[in-house]
């Protein structure tokens, strides 16, 4: 399995929770530094890190071509900033990079043969989605990544690739260093709920994204059913 934002506090907990797993893991990192994880008990993760920027997505195809699992999970947060230059920051790294994986990933699966177990993609679109996160720019390309995402799955969903989504709630990271959860805790979470065979992932002490991110993901999918179509 592969994860982007390896290095992040989230990244590297389900880094931590895959590795009890048995998966073998690629850290897909922005950082030069050598990303080292231990396990509970000390020893060291074995891993295979990849450096790669947004915009030269494609250039991870080799990579991903042997992954029965990616995780989107990257991000960037301008805070307050609403220059010129954080909106397009914002806006490559939360929607247009999450969206060039996407695409991505769903063309090796569509080329997979039959016998191969089919794959799967988790795309951490946030409660941002649909919530505000005290942070303008990362809310619009929050929502982009997500509209996108719900459009793209009616065409790239299917028996050869699963699309999770995970709406996730304030945890602490370098992203945000006030958030009231735990990276580990969500880790654990999110996997517990995959093992649910849950294709919508929610985890936040918010109890209104439960009820609000279900409708929203429906509406969404009866709206985008009905004003489009795939491409010929």
């Amino acid at each position: 399995m592969a994860i982007t934002g390896a290095s992040g506090s989230l990244g590297q907990a389900l880094l931590r929770q895959l590795h009890q797993q048995g998966a073998s893991l690629v850290a897909l990192t922005t950082r030069s530094e050598p990303l080292e994880l231990c396990d509970a008990s000390g020893t060291a993760i074995p891993l295979r890190q990849v450096p790669w920027r947004t915009g030269q997505e494609q250039a991870l195809e080799a990579v991903l071509e042997a992954c029965d699992l990616l995780v989107i999970n990257h991000g960037f947060n301008s805070h307050g900033n609403r220059s010129a230059e954080a909106i397009e920051r914002s806006l490559e790294v939360n929607a247009l990079s999450s969206w060039r994986l996407l695409e991505l990933f769903a063309r090796l699966a569509q080329a997979d043969p039959p016998e191969r177990p089919r794959r799967e993609l988790w795309v951490n679109t946030s409660e941002a989605e649909i919530q505000a996160a005290v942070s303008p720019l990362y809310e619009l390309s929050k929502r982009l990544q997500g509209q996108l995402l719900s459009l793209r799955s009616l065409d790239l969903a299917g028996p050869k690739l699963r699309i999770r989504r995970l709406v996730l709630g304030p945890f602490r990271s370098a992203l945000n260093p006030i958030g009231v959860m735990d990276a580990g805790f969500v880790a654990r979470e999110i996997l517990r709920q995959v093992s649910w065979n849950c294709s919508l992932v929610i985890v936040t002490p918010n109890p209104l994204t439960y009820v609000l991110m279900p409708l929203a993901t429906i509406s969404r999918w009866v709206y985008f059913s009905l004003v489009s179509r795939p491409s010929p």
